[in-house]
């Protein structure tokens, strides 16, 4: 079971997942948090300058900066030993390079989450090396209150940040994109981007608990020679969105599958 969580770099992400298992009950006394440029942390937390040089944790959370890897680790390394995760939030930092940089801990675990983890609505891919399924059950109820967690390969894992970890951001840009559009073609800027807020939410809700896939539900709006169809149909234009999308996520995953080359090059 894991109790004690030291978090080490507690930006958007590691916050936004405090800020989720807070919400779902757990006791502040479970964290610690350590970050230099922050002076407070959701909850209450007290917040470390420094990685303390002594103690017992369950899990160490990594929401550092990538390339800042090596220097945290060595830092780490005291609390890293049996019986202590490694639970790494880090984009394109590979299990292979977590285990060369803490060959004690009892496991590595590679966690990628989106900022919906603050509401318990993110989807979380995870891998690991060196757990077992006792440990891996750990992991997961660990992360249940913040969404839906998953175990999957590695070869997998920068498709899948792209797609959920990336994603949000996505999505918000094309929020974004409707509302300006509504804009520019007549509606008042704040009404337009409240709307587009609202539509976008409804239609994520409803499509979340339909029998329905998403491409059948956009066909049930649609009817023949209408209002929705004539937008689709810009949409669907020698497939365009599709093209769109697709070059979108592979550009993601190419960045990821780079910066996880560039990770084993210095480790």
């Amino acid at each position: 079971m894991i109790n004690s969580i030291l978090i080490v770099g507690c930006g958007n992400m590691a916050g936004a997942m405090v800020e989720g298992w807070l919400a779902a009950g757990h006791d502040p006394a479970q964290f610690t948090v350590v970050d230099p440029l922050r002076d407070s942390a959701p909850g209450g937390i007290a917040v470390l300058r420094e990685i303390p040089a002594a103690g017992a944790f369950d899990a160490i959370v990594l929401g550092v900066k990538p390339q800042n890897l090596g220097e945290v680790a060595p830092l780490l390394a005291p609390l890293a030993g049996t019986g202590t995760l490694i639970l790494s939030l880090l984009a394109g930092i590979e299990l292979e390079v977590l285990r060369h940089n803490f060959p004690n801990a009892s496991a590595q675990v590679r966690v990628m989450p989106n900022l919906a983890v603050s509401l318990g609505k993110a989807p979380i891919a995870l891998v690991a090396l060196g757990l077992d399924e006792a440990g891996r059950a750990d992991v997961t109820a660990l992360m249940e209150p913040l969404g839906t967690p998953g175990w999957i390969g590695e070869d997998r894992f920068d498709l899948v940040t792209a797609l959920a970890g990336s994603g949000p951001a996505f999505v918000y840009r094309f929020i974004d994109a409707l509302g300006a559009a509504a804009t520019r073609l007549g509606l008042p800027e704040d009404q337009a981007r409240a709307l587009a807020l609202a539509m976008v939410e409804g239609a994520a809700a409803l499509a979340a608990q339909s029998p329905h896939d998403p491409g059948q539900l956009a066909e049930m709006v649609a009817s023949k020679g209408g209002v929705t169809r004539a937008g689709l149909d810009v949409l669907d234009a020698d497939g365009a969105l599709n093209r769109l999308v697709t070059d979108t996520l592979r550009a993601a995953r190419d960045r990821s599958a780079e910066m996880a080359r560039e990770a084993r090059g210095k480790s």
